[in-house]
């Protein structure tokens, strides 16, 4: 291991090699050194993987950043399990490059899926090594010291199919960045045929979020640009799949780590999803500071959301971030507030008015609900915005368990 002094100022990056032979290693090493960085260097004869673990030091551990060479000639397969491998260990700081001289468009699509950020060729030109590192030294200065933002992730899960899931999480997005100017993404969570981008009258096809998730080895902010919808008024929406593929499944590590870098980049991250107990909606919920079970005040929909809470109810952390919506909320007819909570054994904490056919003009036009349109449904999600933004003078981080967000009078149509 070599090691370049540098003062405190200094970036620390660690230099790992894997698979490399001992002269191109040298010139890697002596390349690097030339940039203004704090260096260690690292080498790995063995190609790594969750299997196959080295002893990483401790210096390439606490490295500001991590840049890392793996030679893709003398075993392919094992070449893109250590690229991934390392990516997933040091997620958040690392660039890998990959070193092959074969000309193979199948290698090159591997390697980028591993996390490959770049694709060096041998015989390895000076230039084309000199010209990755100072793309990567530029980048990470301009980077380092950088405050990343903490936004809040909110989720939301209907009790049953029709009860309202998708409307309110349009209609609470939109209300964020229209009326408080917040940067936020609108993720539509369902495995197929989703209907966020249809409320909001985009065509959101090309790309999806589960393809996303499939990158999250190689997800950064200018991946991000290239699938996200973008609606008039400034929200942005990552589309669900409009096409049926029964082996689509989302990887629940890989979930968690692509919301937990969407969480750095927007003020709020507001998911629609599928009401489940499987593991990738399990993920969401961990991964979520706020969690909204959508209801309305009828005798299949609350049974359905009473035994949700049950299975949730088991894990104190979920439980605790767990919130009631019941919506359509009428006194013809429904189920009073006070036997909903008996049934459920929890408050409910947002009681929203019936606006049914308000809500359905509005997604026949493929627009969500005006905020300058005067209707009751409208102040609901005005006063709900400024809650969660610190607008109103209720304290966001501490509601009141009990009918803080019950808006409107009782029995309100």
């Amino acid at each position: 291991m070599i090691q370049q002094a540098g003062n405190s100022q200094t970036l620390t990056v660690a230099l790992v090699t894997v698979g490399v032979d001992r002269d191109l290693t040298d010139r890697i090493v002596q390349a690097a050194s030339q940039l203004p960085w704090s260096l260690t260097h690292e080498n790995f004869d063995e190609y790594l993987s969750a299997t196959r673990r080295a002893a990483i030091s401790q210096e390439t551990k606490s490295a500001d950043e991590v840049f890392v060479v793996v030679d893709f000639d003398r075993d392919p397969r094992n070449a893109i399990e250590s690229a991934g491998y390392l990516h997933q260990l040091f997620f958040g700081k690392i660039f890998v490059a990959a070193l092959s001289g074969r000309n193979d468009p199948d290698l090159l699509l591997a390697a980028m899926r591993a996390g490959c950020n770049e694709f060096l060729r041998k015989p390895l030109d000076p230039r084309q090594l000199a010209d990755a590192l100072s793309r990567q030294e530029r980048y990470w200065s301009a980077t380092t010291g950088r405050t990343r933002s903490t936004g809040h992730i909110i989720s939301f899960f209907g009790a049953k199919g029709g009860v309202g899931t998708t409307t309110i999480a349009v209609n609470l997005a939109y209300f964020l960045v229209t009326q408080h100017s917040k940067r936020v993404l609108l993720i539509d969570n369902h495995a197929e045929f989703g209907h966020v981008c249809l409320y909001l009258g985009l065509d959101g096809a090309r790309y999806h979020f589960d393809e996303l998730i499939r990158n999250v080895n190689r997800l950064d902010s200018a991946l991000l640009r290239g699938f996200i919808a973008r609606h008039s008024s400034g929200l942005e929406v990552l589309a669900s799949p409009e096409s049926h593929d029964p082996s689509r499944t989302a990887d629940p590590d890989a979930l968690e780590r692509t919301l937990e870098f969407l969480r750095g980049e927007y003020d709020y991250v507001i998911l629609d999803c599928q009401t489940s107990l499987e593991e990738a909606s399990l993920a969401v919920m961990d991964r979520s500071d706020q969690i909204y079970l959508v209801a309305t005040p009828d005798i299949g929909s609350i049974r359905d959301l009473s035994r949700y809470i049950d299975g949730l109810s088991r894990n104190e952390s979920t439980s605790s971030r767990l919130h009631v919506i019941i919506n359509r909320y009428s006194s013809h007819g429904a189920i009073a507030i006070e036997q909903i909570e008996k049934a459920i054994r929890v408050p409910v904490e947002v009681r929203l008015c019936n606006a049914y056919f308000e809500c359905l003009r509005a997604i026949n036009v493929g627009e969500p609900v005006s905020p300058d349109k005067k209707s009751e449904y409208g102040s609901q999600f005005s006063r709900w915005t400024s809650i969660l933004t610190g607008a109103d003078e209720v304290n966001p981080a501490q509601p009141a368990r009990k009918g803080l967000f019950s808006w409107g009078r009782k029995g309100a149509e």
